[in-house]
């Protein structure tokens, strides 16, 4: 299920239509939507040509994985040093509000302006936090 919201949050984010990514890969998009929901496995060989048309690498699909099944990621050979994960289902990421602003974002041409405007809402954040 985790894997599948990734490629969901990452097609989104790219404005990507299911119908437009199952194309790409040759699949339906009701296949993508049975990925997405975590319905259907991604095999190693799909996720790589997921990874490669939305481009980003294949472990992008894993970050900010839980524990699953009580078993850590990272193998549990330390106890008390692995970090506590938030709970997926309110990571502010997947919010319509973010994927349009982020969308809306990448559409402004100049880079520089781009930068200003990321360091306006960096530092209205950062005041924010002192209120």
């Amino acid at each position: 299920m985790h894997v599948g919201s990734r490629l969901r949050l990452r097609r989104t984010l790219l404005g990507m239509s299911q119908e437009k990514l199952g194309e790409a890969v040759g699949l339906t998009f009701q296949q993508i939507q049975k990925y997405e929901k975590g319905a259907n496995r991604i095999g190693a060989s799909r996720l790589y040509q997921f990874a490669r048309i939305l481009d980003v690498p294949p472990a992008f699909f894993f970050d900010d994985m839980a524990e699953e099944g009580g078993l850590p990621l990272s193998g549990g050979a330390v106890e008390g040093l692995e970090e506590e994960a938030e709970p997926f289902g309110h990571d502010p990421v997947i919010k319509r509000e973010t994927l349009e602003m982020v969308r809306a974002y990448y559409r402004i041409p100049d880079p520089s302006v781009r930068k200003r405007i990321f360091d306006m809402i960096k530092a209205i954040a950062g005041a924010a936090d002192q209120i």
